[in-house]
């Protein structure tokens, strides 16, 4: 027995070291992945929405000999190809022995023919366990999808070779298994039921083996085939590299010109300008290998130019059209560029400390509630308070700042009620904070679900779900918080998400930094339209494009008699909107724009006038036109956000402010002030009475760089000069800011002045124009005189007879009077 056991361990310590000498060679030989063991178990957004995993004691107990971990699976590896060779021995010739004889005719009566390619699967499956380290939490996955393929080819084997019922035919057909799982279905059905049941069973075990779905293969199918040219462009493409003809003829159809463009909302202006917001240029992306192994380059895919007019091709040298980029070139960026955040805790013993101060005082001063329940977020718990018989909610109250003392800090927030429960709120930070990842926020239910490109990660809300947004039903946003609340941090989470979830053709953005550093890391993304914008000056003249922009698109919608963008780009689609008779412009679906200006008060204390006028323009009617506002400024003071703004940005997210004040300006109520920085925020979306408390999603500057490099390597921007010139600022702003000579300038500002706000005020007149008493009362009769505001009552305002849709009529029919007519 001892020589026995000896014997034993010998073998397999030379099995063991045999094992460990092959799987090193082999893994040297093949590509190896560094990165596989630290993403175990993160299966990518489309996947699953939580993907954090434990640490496995890859070494067991601490009394065993060490071993390295890869060393297990070297010995299953090995021991499958012993197993694969043994079979291919004993089943393709007859050097097996008795032995292999009598295991090659039990391998037939079970598989049947397949028999005869089991040592090949076998033998690929031992060469991809010692290449790469398997995905743990892939492995019942891809084990029960590939039962159910090998049952379906085994069923249908069995039948196309007649439902055998001996043993020496099931061996040539499909086996044991074959006629168990074939023959019931037959029996009972029949062969042709029996068939396509099976055939189901196969494509949803291949399902299974890849991790998609029927919709997604359908998606991808679509793409690949738009990819393909039609018969009838080919055949042109064909003559005009073989015929020899005129050049311009073989320009690109305009049924083939990329989605980037943006259209031009006059026809006019779009036949003999340049295009209004460039597409831009999509690289050719490279595979993985190929980027690593440095193999033979792919040419460079760049977007067709234009077709020249006749009359610019006379007299220089024409270019031959660059080939167009496929539409499926530009891939979003991997979901594994985000790091994922720590499962979350559900309670700590800080928790009951909190909850026995928070009793004490209610004991100390005789009132009858009780802590009875709570909810822990990621910075602050809130813990929920029954009042007994007759006690009012007014006593909870009043001990605000008793129970601020008894769990040490200055940051209580109570919330009496809490909404859908008989209970009142006390908010205390958690001693023990947690962290939000972005990466966690857009693999929430809550993001994969919503398909829109203008869906953003916030963060988590106090009862610990993952917050989301649509920026198309805000349909703008003022962010407001002091120095270190979270609000740059916010902007980047914004940006981000944009990045990881629309493309260049979906959404471009439109970026003001006045503080030249907070914005750069996305200086060159292909989303953008201009250049990160950092002076005032040059922001001003963006708002005012943007004011024309919107114009221009209202007037396609008018003409198409749609009434969203939405409805537009549908019907472009769908080919219900064409281009008209006689004209060379090319319908296409409009892009959304999103403006974000990193701080509005360097802007406003710049060119307030020009500003606030372009933003009250933008967000009275830009939603439907798919053009969004983000603003956010550190000084959330009457005179940067005023009234007007905050009456057309319905949506509002306040980080921690430093007084009052600042928090009434943003969420016109008070609490703001109560938030500990960091980013924690109270979130008030269009149509909510009460704000939503949220820990803002946070993202490092290099997960910020590897999306910034996903994107910038698959395109290029390409940017529309226009955006910051002054001739914008001229068409849009320019009635503002022009001093028209004469007593006619004074007067017609007046007149824009109080149509646009629709408030006939002497005093806001004088604010405005900087003008006095006088010469703001004379303005006022005057217009009273020209049927522009109605007779005067007494202290109130006087009412507006003109709408802001008729005032450019009205400034050119009073502009072409003569200045003593207005005497």
């Amino acid at each position: 027995m001892k020589v026995a056991a000896g014997l034993g361990k010998g073998i397999s310590a030379g099995f063991s070291l045999l094992a460990r000498g092959l799987g090193s060679t082999v893994r040297a030989i093949g590509p190896r992945d560094e990165g596989l063991l630290a993403d175990a178990g993160q299966e990518g957004f489309a996947e699953t929405g939580d993907n954090r995993h434990e640490d496995l004691d890859v070494y067991g107990d601490a009394r065993q000999p060490q071993r390295h971990p890869g060393h297990h699976r070297d010995g299953v590896a090995l021991a499958l190809l012993g197993v694969s060779a043994v079979l291919a021995g004993s089943l393709w010739s007859q050097v097996g022995g008795p032995a292999g004889a009598l295991v090659a005719s039990l391998v037939r009566a079970i598989v049947g023919s397949a028999a005869n390619i089991l040592p090949i699967l076998l033998g690929v499956l031992a060469i991809v366990l010692l290449r790469r380290e398997p995905n743990p939490q892939s492995r019942p996955r891809l084990v029960l999808g590939s039962a159910l393929v090998a049952a379906s080819v085994l069923g249908l084997w069995h039948l196309i070779s007649g439902a055998p019922q001996t043993p020496e035919g099931r061996a040539r057909a499909g086996g044991f298994l074959g006629s168990a799982f074939a023959g019931p279905l037959a029996d009972g059905f029949s062969s042709w039921v029996a068939g396509a049941v099976l055939l189901l069973v196969g494509a949803f075990g291949a399902l299974i083996i890849s991790g998609a779905t029927v919709r997604e293969l359908a998606a991808t199918a679509q793409s690949r085939l738009s990819q393909l040219p039609s018969p009838a462009v080919s055949r042109d493409r064909e003559e005009c590299l073989t015929v020899d003809q005129d050049v311009l003829d073989c320009a690109p159809d305009s049924g083939e010109a990329d989605e980037f463009d943006v259209p031009f909302p006059n026809t006019e202006a779009a036949e003999d300008e340049e295009e209004r917001i460039p597409r831009p240029r999509v690289r050719q992306r490279k595979p993985q290998a190929e980027l690593e192994s440095a193999a033979e380059p792919v040419a460079e895919v760049v977007p067709p130019a234009a077709a020249p007019p006749a009359v610019e091709a006379q007299g220089r040298q024409l270019e031959l059209p660059e080939p167009a980029p496929q539409p499926g070139d530009y891939i979003l960026p991997s979901a594994r560029v985000l790091k994922l955040g720590e499962p979350p805790k559900k309670h700590s013993a800080a928790n009951d400390v909190m909850i026995k101060a928070i009793d004490g005082v209610f004991q100390e001063f005789n009132v009858n509630a009780k802590v009875t329940g709570y909810t822990r977020g990621p910075t602050v718990t809130r813990y929920e308070v029954e009042l007994g018989p007759a006690v009012k909610v007014e006593k909870i109250t009043n001990l605000t700042r008793n129970i601020a003392y008894a769990v040490a800090t200055d940051s209580v927030r109570l919330l009496a009620p809490i909404p859908g429960k008989s209970a009142v709120g006390i908010e205390v930070p958690n001693t023990d904070r947690e962290m939000v990842r972005l990466g966690d926020v857009l693999a929430s239910p809550n993001a994969r679900q919503e398909r829109h490109p203008l869906v953003i990660g916030l963060g988590k809300d106090i009862d610990g779900q993952f917050v989301t947004a649509n920026l198309a039903k805000m349909p703008h946003l003022l962010v407001a918080g002091s120095t270190g609340s979270g609000k740059s941090s916010f902007v980047n989470s914004m940006l981000v998400s944009l990045l990881m979830r629309a493309k260049p053709e979906q959404v471009r953005l439109i970026l003001v930094d006045p503080k030249m550093v907070e914005l750069t890391p996305y200086e060159g993304v292909p989303h953008l339209i201009t250049p990160i914008i950092t002076e005032p000056k040059k922001a001003a003249a963006a708002l005012a494009w943007l004011v024309e922009e919107m114009e221009q698109r209202y007037k396609d919608m008018q003409v198409n008699k749609v009434r969203h963008i939405d409805d537009f780009n549908a019907g472009v689609r769908e080919g219900r909107i064409v281009t008209p008779l006689g004209s060379e412009r090319e319908m296409r679906p409009y892009p959304y724009i999103l403006a974000i200006v990193d701080e509005l008060a360097d802007l406003m204390m710049t060119a307030p006038r020009d500003v606030e006028e372009a933003i009250v323009r933008i967000t009275q009617k830009a939603r439907a036109a798919g053009i969004h506002l983000v603003l956010a400024t550190q000084r959330p003071s009457v005179d940067v956000v005023t009234g007007l703004i905050k009456t057309n940005v319905p949506s509002r997210l306040a980080f921690a402010t430093s007084s009052l004040t600042d928090s009434r300006v943003i969420l016109d109520q008070p609490g703001a002030e109560k938030l500990i920085g960091m980013g924690d925020g109270l979130f008030l979306p269009m149509g909510a009475n009460r704000p939503q408390r949220l820990q803002g999603a946070y993202i490092s500057d290099e997960e910020i760089a590897a999306v910034v490099t996903a994107v910038k390597d698959q395109a290029e921007p390409e940017y529309h000069e226009g955006v910051t010139s002054a001739q914008s600022v001229a068409s849009n702003a320019g009635k503002a800011d022009a001093e028209p000579s004469g007593d006619l300038g004074p007067f017609l500002q007046a007149v824009d002045l109080v149509v646009r706000s629709q408030l006939g005020s002497t005093s806001m007149l004088q604010r405005k124009l900087r003008v006095g008493f006088a010469k703001a009362g004379r303005l006022m009769d005057m217009m009273e005189n020209h049927g522009v505001v109605g007779p005067s009552e007494g202290s109130k305002p006087r009412e507006v007879l003109y709408k802001p849709e008729e005032l450019e009529e009205l400034l050119s029919h009073l502009g072409s009077l003569p200045p003593e007519a207005l005497d």
